[in-house]
């Protein structure tokens, strides 16, 4: 099975990235979390891209805030998929990671999530790898199966309190 990278571009992000490491452990998805700089390990940061596929990558998740060009410097170096989070900052509450994230220029696409959106991020990267894993995809349906008939049981509790017909 491919993994999944979580490339963080500072340890401040593991809070809000655990949820995508969770998910990636629901889903039984191998996944490996490391801290690289867009702008303080350049080098390194695209050194893992270059050479995440043959690794046995089959996406790249990464996190950033405020100027968050992570994703970009990941995608510059790879052709593997990449999806970036951008982070909540104190700064803009995340909106400028978000363009920085999202405003790709053509020929370099990153897939992006709403801020914080770790979770999706994790799911986007299991629909990814799934699409040749038969295996993660009847997992994935499951999950999904797992989250309707969550919001059916909720449903009905509510309905029957408020007296719903």
């Amino acid at each position: 099975m491919k993994r999944v990278a979580i490339i963080m571009g500072s340890d401040s992000d593991l809070k809000v990235m655990q949820g995508a490491m969770d998910t990636l452990k629901t889903l039984e998805i191998p996944f490996c979390v490391r801290i690289l700089s867009a702008h303080r390990t350049p080098d390194a940061a695209a050194a893992f891209a270059r050479q995440a596929r043959d690794a046995g990558y089959g996406a790249i998740i990464a996190a950033a805030g405020k100027a968050a060009h992570l994703a970009g410097v990941m995608a510059a170096n790879t052709i593997l998929p990449v999806i970036g989070v951008p982070m909540k900052s104190s700064t803009l509450d995340g909106l400028d990671a978000l363009l920085s994230t999202v405003q790709m220029p053509s020929g370099m696409p990153v897939a992006t999530v709403a801020i914080d959106g770790a979770v999706n991020a994790a799911l986007l990267a299991a629909q990814i790898i799934a699409l040749s894993d038969d295996e993660l995809a009847c997992r994935f349906a499951e999950y999904r199966e797992s989250q309707r008939a969550k919001v059916e049981e909720k449903d009905a509790r509510i309905s029957e309190e408020y007296s719903c017909l």
